[in-house]
């Protein structure tokens, strides 16, 4: 093949014909060891309104992923067509390295490989370039991967060990691999300390499994212990994640360790407590257990000594791996300093910005007594008779001191104006002060709610730790397939861990101080569920709660604090319990008296909106700021975009275009009007040019007889291409199967009219296009 043909090809072309035959000339495995068009990140949300988007210009897909076996990625290639050099590919290659953590990146055109070695000797090239002969072979770059991650030929075995596979060809994602292999890693290389940190919604008891599954397969280790702080964390892992563990998996009942089991999920509460005899861990030996991982470990580690920290003295030579979305550090409290920095870490930020991750949209609600505050009058008593402290109150003491029953409902009624605005189904978490602030938000809101309350008595429920009712109804709130309860008011039981994938609405009345409870409060929202149309999720905010957003602790690395001298205890000490925090980890009964005031006005000071920005930060943005703000990047003015549109044989490229920056120009048709054509949107939108209708366009081009050089027949034909624009829009008349519709079809089939018509099909395209230039000429 000459040059000038190897140029015509496509990239997919170069790929088939030189790119993977010389892959797997070298050796590799076409089946088990080249994952070909490999999808690492979908790309982020975009929110604006009530609307999102996908931003595929920021998906990442690597074009080969090279394993050494399932699971175990060493490196990557990118592929380009031959009018790009051999080394055009190697930047997106590095993209795609850095974030599998491999060692090797190759770029190719088809002539030869471009490849970039991070274990290069000292004096070697990094990067070099050679033919399509001399690919490496499987055992090279594995021995560069060794290298690059410190793997011993001792610990090869344990490391590639093969993940479990279910036969379904689910594949986890690259930062579950990361994770799990960084994991199993340490745990070769004898490190008996280990710290995890994934955000909420990332898929932690997924990859606690492949974990577990893969070290217990090796037989590196034989028992295991999952430690969780709640019933239900036990019970969905027990019949999700875990459940390929089977008849060699038990969870420990009745206060009894049965030996005859592998695999045991606990809670913290059913295997120690207060006196020596609640300690049931201490019934069997203290070698026991060789692997015990401690889910949701910030809670334990922080506030209580006795729930996990004895349990893991007592086990001292196992393995011990703490599981935590929100690493806590403090002055006090440390887990960092029990396991030691993290093996791996995936922040909420980065599982949004790759698009695994929900986005969310806040919208803050200031009411005139939080912000104002407001002193009672001088001997004025409460509802009960009781006199009223004479003081002023403001935002920290509603509903934890001061009860004002119109708080609560203006509070409740903003609730359901959201979701009457939107969508009154969507599952809904109202966060309130305590269980009795619990209460009152339920009965305002079924007040609020109406109809919809009288139509299911279970459309509002509070989900409390004391509420044997609510808590029955757990399991229909986070099913998916479960219209009830639709809003679930809480204190504390729903912060951590509760699986409510289709949680869209998260209402804050509660005042947070605590960063590591506010993280797992958005946790509750992060999940996208693609099949109930979950995109993103709303923060409605009524105690400033969000501001916490704003500080540099929110997803910033974890730092320990506690730095003990030479005489302390290298053990942090326990810190008294926040005010949010309870220490049982359930929900605590109010102790502090309260005074209800039901007469008192209360009203809405400001209301704004506020969405998550590309660098992390709110912002206020509309879509159409977001939209014009995007168009300009793809055309960098009204002439560029006249041109471009103009040139383009099917405007639906242009569209598409647009539509990889999450752009849906059906979006802006809701901002604009119904009426308008892509072109005129794009143009008002971006180019702030006056718009027209699509019936205006058609009409002047009516008027303006362009039709006479054509036949009768052909101009019947033109003519109802220019009705279809003017009821439809442009990709309409683009698709030839528009002539298998009315009025097309009473005129002939597609092949008379293309042939018979027009004389051919590139001169009936030829005259689609004259009349789509006809459309936009006085724009242009």
């Amino acid at each position: 093949m000459n040059s000038k043909e190897k140029k015509e090809l496509s990239e997919a072309d170069i790929k088939a014909k030189f790119i993977t035959p010389a892959i797997v000339k070298a050796g590799w495995d076409e089946l088990t060891q080249i994952r070909r068009e490999v999808t690492l990140t979908p790309g982020p949300v975009v929110v604006r309104g009530n609307l999102s988007s996908r931003n595929k210009k920021k998906k990442k897909f690597a074009d080969y992923v090279l394993q050494k076996e399932k699971g175990v990625p060493i490196a990557v290639v990118e592929a380009k067509d031959n009018n790009h050099t051999i080394s055009d590919g190697m930047q997106q290659a590095l993209g795609y390295g850095d974030l599998l953590d491999v060692p090797c990146a190759f770029s190719s055109n088809g002539d030869g490989f471009a490849s970039h070695n991070k274990t290069a000797a000292p004096g070697e090239d990094i990067e070099t370039e050679f033919g399509l002969d001399t690919f490496p072979s499987p055992d090279e770059l594995w021995r560069r991967y060794k290298l690059f991650r410190g793997i011993t030929d001792a610990q090869e075995a344990l490391v590639t060990e093969p993940y479990y596979d279910d036969g379904s060809k689910k594949e986890p994602r690259y930062y579950q691999v990361e994770a799990i292999n960084r994991v199993v890693e340490k745990v070769a290389q004898g490190d008996k300390r280990l710290l995890l940190v994934m955000a909420t919604g990332t898929g932690k008891t997924y990859t606690t499994f492949q974990i577990i599954y893969r070290l217990w397969k090796a037989k590196k280790v034989k028992r295991v212990l999952f430690l969780v702080d709640r019933n239900i964390l036990a019970d969905q892992t027990l019949v999700n994640d875990f459940k390929p563990f089977g008849s060699v998996m038990t969870k420990i009942r009745n206060r009894k360790i049965d030996p005859a089991y592998e695999i045991y999920l606990g809670l913290y509460q059913s295997l120690t407590g207060p006196y020596e005899e609640d300690k049931i861990f201490k019934s069997v030996k203290r070698d026991f257990f060789d692997l015990i991982v401690i889910d949701e470990c910030h809670r334990g580690s922080a506030n209580e000594d006795s729930a996990w920290k004895e349990i893991l003295e007592y086990f001292d030579s196992s393995i011990q791996l703490g599981l935590t979305a929100t690493p806590k550090e403090t002055k006090y409290a440390s887990n960092i300093t029990y396991f030691g920095e993290p093996v791996y870490t995936y922040s909420l930020k980065q599982g949004i910005q790759d698009g695994f991750l929900a986005p969310y949209k806040v919208v803050r609600i200031d009411i005139d007594k939080d912000l104002q505050g407001w002193t009672p009058p001088a001997g004025m008593t409460d509802d009960l008779g009781n006199a009223i402290e004479q003081r002023e109150y403001n935002q920290v003491d509603m509903d934890r001191v001061l009860v004002l029953n119109k708080r609560t409902k203006l509070v409740a009624e903003r609730v359901m104006k959201l979701l009457n605005a939107t969508d009154p189904f969507q599952k809904t978490i109202v966060f309130c002060e305590d269980i009795d602030h619990a209460e009152r938000m339920r009965k305002a809101i079924v007040n609020a709610a109406g109809p919809l309350a009288k139509e299911n008595s279970k459309y509002v429920m509070r989900i409390t730790g004391d509420s044997v009712e609510g808590k029955a109804e757990l399991d229909n709130f986070i099913d998916p397939e479960s219209k009830y309860p639709v809003i679930a008011t809480t204190s504390e039981l729903l912060t951590t861990g509760v699986d409510a994938k289709t949680c869209k609405l998260i209402v804050l009345d509660k005042t947070i101080n605590s960063m590591t409870t506010f993280k797992q409060i958005v946790g509750r929202g992060t999940r996208i569920d693609e099949s109930q149309n979950k995109f993103f999720f709303t923060i409605l905010d009524f105690k400033k709660a969000t501001e916490l957003f704003k500080d540099p602790e929110f997803d910033g690395d974890p730092v320990v604090i506690y730095e003990p001298g030479d005489d302390d205890d290298p053990v942090p000490p326990d810190p008294p319990p926040d005010d949010d925090e309870p220490s049982e980890g359930d929900d605590g009964e109010p102790t502090i008296k309260k005074f209800v005031v039901s007469g008192l006005e209360v009203r809405v000071l400001a209301e704004r909106v506020e969405y998550l920005g590309e660098d992390g930060q709110m912002i206020t943005e509309s879509y159409r700021d977001y939209s014009r703000k995007n168009i300009l990047k793809e055309f960098t003015s009204l002439d560029d975009f006249l041109q471009k549109w103009n040139g383009a044989k099917k405007k639906a490229a242009i569209l598409e275009a647009l539509a990889e920056y999450g752009i849906e120009l059906p979006n802006l048709v809701k901002e604009v009007g119904k009426d308008y054509g892509d072109f005129d949107l794009i143009c008002h939108i971006a180019f702030d040019q006056p718009p027209l209708t699509r019936s205006e366009r058609a009409y002047n081009v009516k008027k303006r007889n362009y039709f006479t050089k054509y036949g009768d027949r052909a101009r019947e034909v033109l003519e109802a291409l220019l009705d279809k624009y003017a009821d439809e829009g442009i990709t309409s008349i683009e698709n030839n199967n528009v002539l298998k519709l009315d009025p097309f079809k009473q005129l002939g089939t597609p092949v008379e009219i293309i042939n018979g018509v027009f004389g051919g099909k590139a001169q009936y395209e030829a005259a689609v296009q004259e009349l789509e230039t006809e459309l936009f000429k006085q724009a242009s």
